[in-house]
């Protein structure tokens, strides 16, 4: 279902307890205009967090910007308003790019943002992806010194089995963002500022599981709610800029049924 509306006003008519999972990625500190629209933190997070079911996760992609010479402090702010009305900052992760957009002319390049893993009491599901190569593939796992709390070092097995080809990835993950590389579809670039499709994918599949409803408060060209119909996921979208939703209407036409990108509600006041 895709909604048109304030996010912070249209969750108050949604049920507690009912989104297992949420990806998105807020406007933040002026980098980009939204057509003019802007957001309510509080009122969004307290939101999120009355209607995230118990052990659900928020996945929260940001960054800052720079203002007077100096970073804003923006994502570690919200950050720390999450864990303020509740939630548990279950992980930083960080969103690796291979390019960037501006220059830097005394700092080094930004390329990258963070991803804030936001969990509502302890994880209910965790399903990590298993794609970094293991150089030790195939090896009997044998003694290793491990580092005690108190300095010195002691021998012991961490596990008796042979070591699989692949193992768990780190919590940086690196994706191409230049132009046409972060999604098949070339209308995304009418939107200005898109993660990857493969972002989106890799949190839904570690999050959640099929069947899971998954929402996207800042739905802008419809990424999130692509990535959960493919994963077989049930998914809302709330979009406050109408240019927007019409965008994201078009691109997610040819993979959902037409009367699900229908249900759209009024523009809330």
């Amino acid at each position: 279902m895709l909604l048109l509306g304030d996010a912070a006003k249209v969750l108050k008519d949604f049920n507690d307890n009912c989104i297992s999972l949420t990806v998105t990625s807020p406007p933040y500190d002026k980098l980009r205009d939204y057509g003019g629209y802007s957001f309510d933190f509080e009122t969004l997070a307290k939101e999120l967090y009355r209607v995230t079911t118990e052990g659900g996760i928020v996945v929260w992609v940001i960054g800052d910007g720079t203002e007077d010479g100096e970073e804003t402090g923006s994502s570690f702010r919200q950050a720390l308003g999450f864990k303020d009305i509740g939630f548990k900052l279950h992980d930083t992760m960080i969103y690796s790019k291979k390019g960037f957009s501006k220059p830097a002319r005394n700092r080094y390049h930004q390329t990258f943002e963070y991803m804030f893993i936001l969990s509502k009491g302890r994880p209910k599901t965790f399903n990590p992806i298993m794609d970094k190569p293991n150089s030790c593939a195939g090896m009997l796992d044998k003694e290793n010194y491990f580092r005690e709390s108190n300095g010195s070092f002691s021998k012991r097995r961490r596990y008796n089995l042979i070591y699989r080809k692949y193992g768990m990835r780190y919590n940086v993950w690196i994706y191409d963002n230049a132009y046409a590389k972060g999604s098949p579809d070339k209308i995304t670039s009418d939107h200005p500022a898109t993660f990857p499709e493969q972002l989106a994918q890799d949190h839904i599949k570690s999050w959640s599981n099929e069947g899971d409803l998954i929402l996207d408060p800042f739905a802008g060209s419809g990424t999130t709610l692509k990535a959960a119909q493919q994963l077989n996921r049930k998914w809302i979208g709330i979009e406050i800029n109408p240019d927007y939703v019409q965008l994201a209407k078009k691109r997610l036409t040819p993979y959902v049924q037409q009367q699900r990108l229908e249900q759209f509600l009024p523009k809330f006041n």
